[in-house]
């Protein structure tokens, strides 16, 4: 991997392949790893970049005490400036489907297409008003399991509290893919789970009806329901949209399915259109 210097860290990230950049960012607790089966499949006809989001696999910790979709953004660009990306095609899974957004939003016809997997817009995945939110935080409760059990039972509760409410196995049906979720996710400390989980908490998306860019949105069979309505919602605003879903998976439907969502991939990255 290599690394770029921010004034307050600094971001790892890996390049493989050449030809037209295909910049992948991954999910909340999760890092570029997530993305390995399209990196195999893609890097031999595109450039393959792979990041580590601020507060997770070898970026690890940076110094602002508070994180954002914004700032998580701002790196992005950073990152394509960095390695002179122009025209890219962006990749984001649940939360990196959020920084994409904020992308797009900024540059509504500066990237060459979108791919959001897990695509996601805000958290709770439902319209609540902003001076709503302060007030029903998470946060509170969140600090305390963080600073009793950790990161990986935390994050095991809140699988469990998603799994209640929707009856599917959310975040992934394969066992395997699971694990390797779970692994990930205590190689984060207590305070960057935190910092990660207030960004998600707090990003207020914006319309993108203003946005040019081809977007293809991919949900799993058993994502939650919100989940999939805010993807059509998303779809419906850009001005060139289309959304897919995957049988036999979940919220990690890249991982779930990695040959099928590989191949809608390439379907839309060719013709703009995943049939």
């Amino acid at each position: 991997m290599a690394e770029l210097a921010l004034e307050d860290g600094t971001l790892w990230y890996e390049t493989r392949g050449d030809g037209q950049p295909l910049v992948f960012i991954h999910g909340g607790w999760m890092n570029g790893q997530a993305w390995k089966p399209q990196v195999d499949r893609f890097a031999d006809e595109y450039q393959a970049v792979t990041m580590d989001v601020r507060g997770h696999g070898q970026t690890g910790a940076t110094e602002p005490n508070r994180y954002s979709i914004e700032l998580f953004a701002d790196d992005l660009e950073a990152l394509l400036s960095e390695l002179d990306l122009e025209n890219p095609i962006l990749c984001g899974l649940s939360l990196g489907s959020m920084v994409v957004q904020e992308y797009m939003d900024r540059h509504p016809d500066r990237a060459a297409g979108a791919i959001l997997g897990g695509a996601v817009r805000s958290m709770p995945p439902m319209d609540m008003p902003p001076m709503m939110k302060p007030l029903m935080s998470p946060l509170p409760a969140l600090s305390t399991s963080l600073s009793m059990t950790g990161p990986q039972t935390t994050f095991r509760s809140m699988l469990y509290s998603i799994q209640a409410t929707t009856g599917e196995r959310w975040l992934s049906v394969n066992p395997d893919v699971r694990s390797e979720a779970m692994d990930a996710v205590g190689d984060i400390s207590r305070s960057e789970f935190r910092k990660v989980f207030d960004a998600l908490y707090r990003y207020e998306p914006a319309n993108l009806s203003h946005v040019e860019t081809p977007t293809l949105v991919v949900h799993g069979e058993q994502e939650a329901p919100l989940v999939k309505q805010q993807g059509a919602q998303l779809v419906s605003e850009v001005a060139t949209g289309e959304r897919l879903e995957l049988s036999e998976s979940g919220h990690l439907v890249n991982q779930d399915r990695p040959d099928a969502f590989n191949s809608a991939s390439e379907a839309f990255l060719e013709t703009g259109s995943a049939a």
